[in-house]
């Protein structure tokens, strides 16, 4: 049966006819000309790839889905509260003061080169962030690593770290045979040898082919070929309504009405709640952001409710505290459950007053200094829409000009890391409550211009590392909890960033030719092609639809 398109999608179809329309270079849907390839449209990653599978590395032109070849040691669990499992790790043991922890590997996994995995690699890889700072992306706290045995590691802490094995989620694990020939520092890694259960079969520009091993540790796969295209915000939608794209991570502000109602049995829109929010993150290492009066005055004056309704999701602004209800109920303080920031304009000028700060031609002025801020955000994501609120109402209710600074993915990051920004719009969150924290701590800080693996705000606060290192210090769970708390007040009242709406993956999905998706009545691993081991698990548990 045919059906009427709305207005909207019907445009977004005739531009799909572009040069990132999906296409099949080769003339076959796979490996199996019988079995059809899985195409995910990557809204993400610009409109052209660049062949770079160096996971290590701090370039930002990385290829995409490079977790469907690189696996780290754990997996985190958001059916259930972030906390970890295990993946390429069976277990892991504390030492009896917290400072040591050994993981003990699983025996079975090979890398796609038919060489074995043993404690030698994972020991390699986990030192690299130490041997390298320049590398070290995803703030390793652990001082050296041993493999112990062929199948144990042991890693060691400067102090007690319970907390910190998040870190293992994002670290993924290479070949030394492999790797250790390498300048790490200038490699591209072409030709990707990983524990994965995919290998990359072709790379264009245009698009990133990856083929199923059939000896992966994991199990089997039905979907034998994965296609990653790029694609734009409009064009990925008109492509998974005809089926040339089966996932997408899109955001559908009328998902409901324009995909889902058009065929309930095939097309599913589904949010997962991350734990995290978008926030407004300061540049508390440079003025006016060092004053935590500005601060508050901007916060109090972002118009959350209308952000929100932009994105058709009444009821997702976030707290002030940057933990989601959804799955840190049970860890917020009860003033801060269920509370929603609303637009404070006496409150806000209150702060400003304090500050000492006047605003005179649109910009804050103090002892003949004139500071006129921008705000950077992602404009592969579509952000401007959201900026320009928060400008408006910035405008509209303090007289202050703050100018729009969006800039590509790629580009924003690499300026968030060197802290090339007065305000910026970044995810903030983590695997746990530790997790959604410990970026705070002045561990990561990094002067503005060199590269910081987190704390792109540069927060620099004695109280803040005090009760991160206690968090990860102790095994005790309420003790974690009281911590926890004290955390959420540091960042109400200190405000080095304000969350801004309730983070979610957004997961678009055609299952025409796949079935076997969760939803997210019933999960537990999110079924996002963007996610590590969740994607992995993913594609094990599809199967080819019926015809």
């Amino acid at each position: 049966m045919r059906v009427a398109l709305p207005l909207g999608i019907t445009a977004a179809l005739v531009a799909a006819c572009s040069p990132n329309t999906v296409a099949d270079p080769d003339g076959t849907g796979g490996s199996d000309e019988s079995v059809p390839a899985l195409v995910y449209g990557n809204t993400d990653g610009g409109t052209t790839y660049t062949l770079n599978y160096n996971v290590y590395s701090p370039a930002t032109d990385k290829s995409p889905n490079s977790a469907l070849v690189y696996e780290p040691l754990v997996r985190i669990d958001y059916s259930d509260g972030g906390n970890l499992v295990p993946w390429l790790a069976e277990s892991w043991t504390f030492s009896p003061d917290g400072t040591e922890v050994t993981f003990a590997l699983r025996d079975d996994v090979t890398f796609s080169d038919g060489e074995p995995m043993t404690a030698e690699d994972v020991a390699f890889s986990l030192s690299i962030p130490l041997e390298h700072a320049e590398l070290n992306a995803t703030g390793a706290t652990y001082e050296s690593v041993e493999a112990v045995s062929e199948h144990e590691v042991l890693v060691t802490y400067p102090a007690a770290s319970y907390s910190s094995l998040n870190q293992f989620a994002n670290l993924q694990i290479v070949p030394e045979h492999i790797w250790s020939e390498q300048d790490l520092t200038t490699w591209t890694n072409p030709e990707p040898v990983g524990t994965g259960g995919f290998t990359v079969a072709a790379f264009s520009p245009q698009q990133v082919t990856f083929e199923a091993r059939d000896d992966y540790w994991g199990g089997t796969f039905e979907v034998q070929t994965v296609k990653v295209v790029p694609v734009t915000q409009d064009t990925v939608k008109a492509q998974l309504l005809s089926g040339d794209v089966q996932w997408g991570t899109v955001s559908w502000a009328n998902g409901e009405d324009e995909f889902v109602a058009l065929d309930p049995e095939v097309n599913h829109y589904q949010l997962y709640a991350t734990g995290g929010a978008f926030s407004a993150i300061f540049n508390t290492g440079r003025a006016p952001f060092d004053d935590v009066h500005v601060r508050r005055a901007l916060a109090m004056t972002i118009p959350r409710s209308d952000i929100v309704a932009t994105l058709n999701r009444p009821g997702t602004e976030a707290g002030p505290t940057g933990l989601v209800d959804g799955v840190y109920a049970d860890w917020l303080l009860p003033e801060y459950q269920g509370l929603v920031q609303e637009v404070d304009v006496d409150g806000a000028l209150a702060e400003l007053a304090e500050s000492g700060f006047t605003v005179e031609g649109g910009a804050l002025v103090r002892d003949g200094q004139v500071y006129n801020p921008t705000i950077s955000f992602n404009t592969d994501f579509g952000w401007e829409a959201y900026a320009d609120i928060m400008i408006n109402s910035w405008r509209d209710n303090l007289g202050l000009e703050v100018t729009p600074a969006g800039a590509p993915g790629a580009a924003l990051f690499e300026q968030q890391q060197t802290g090339q920004f007065d305000i910026t719009i970044n995810a903030t969150g983590g695997a746990g409550v530790y997790g959604v924290y410990s970026g705070l701590s002045s561990q990561y800080l990094a002067p503005e211009g060199e590269q910081a693996a987190t704390n792109y705000g540069r927060w620099n606060d004695p109280a803040t590392d005090d009760v991160i290192a206690r968090m990860a210090s102790t095994a005790d769970p309420e003790e974690l909890r009281e911590l926890g708390h004290e955390m959420q007040q540091i960042v109400v009242e200190g405000v080095p960033y304000s969350p801004i709406y309730t983070s979610y993956w957004f997961i678009d999905i055609n299952a025409s030719e796949w079935t076997g998706w969760p939803t997210p009545e019933d999960f537990s691993y999110i079924p996002s092609p963007q996610q590590g081991p969740d994607t992995t698990l993913t594609l094990l548990g599809l199967s080819r639809a019926e015809s």
